[in-house]
């Protein structure tokens, strides 16, 4: 029955999405509870604030790959409509990880794993545009919220409509957990990539 199937592959994707390695990686470096130190967030971002840029690689490649590895195992047992539950348990359980009384992260690195596990070329892409703006204007959010809005269109244009569709919506999550980012971004007081904030969750 294959809705038991896309049932699996939705609770697979989700507990694959709900392993928080910002947490976990901070943890086993030496720099304490991730969720004690600077906005709080259990993102590569958050983790880079640390000053320990290996620690946010690591967190970066795992939040992205645990979203690129539910797609890949969902595309091998129900196809596109697999991958698509995947991309989207996967991003979910990042948000709302059952481990951290579903208070989890942004989304973005697992966002962008998606979607290269999705479409390479049209995940390649957002990264790209992320990589582009971060550069020029030093905001991480701003940069994020540009390659999230992109990359459904990156998707469309290959021709990816499902996948396109998901991914759309899974974007107004990201926008909707980057509010307090979008409201300093337009009041000039969004700190840029490397600042340190104080060591107290922001609202």
């Amino acid at each position: 029955m294959d809705w038991l199937l896309y049932l699996a592959i939705a609770a697979g994707g989700y507990l694959l999405g709900s392993i928080s390695f910002g947490v976990l990686i901070a943890k086993y470096a030496g720099l304490g509870d991730l969720r004690q130190i600077g906005s709080g967030n259990i993102g590569a971002t958050n983790v880079l604030r640390t000053g320990n840029r290996a620690a946010a690689l690591g967190t970066l490649i795992g939040d992205g790959g645990k979203g690129a590895l539910a797609v890949i195992l969902g595309h091998a047992l129900a196809g596109e409509e697999g991958a698509a539950i995947a991309a989207a348990s996967s991003f979910l359980g990042h948000l709302y990880p059952i481990w951290l009384d579903f208070k989890g992260g942004k989304g973005v690195a697992t966002f962008l794993g998606t979607g290269l596990a999705l479409s390479f070329g049209a995940g390649l892409s957002a990264c790209v545009t992320w990589l582009a703006v971060a550069f020029f204007t030093r905001y991480s959010s701003l940069a994020a919220l540009i390659a999230i809005g992109a990359a459904p269109v990156f998707l469309a244009v290959a021709h990816h409509r499902l996948y396109a569709q998901v991914m759309a919506g899974l974007a107004l999550f990201v926008f909707y957990r980057h509010r307090a980012n979008i409201r300093r971004l337009i009041a000039g007081e969004e700190p840029k990539i490397g600042a340190k904030k104080p060591d107290a969750p922001q609202s």
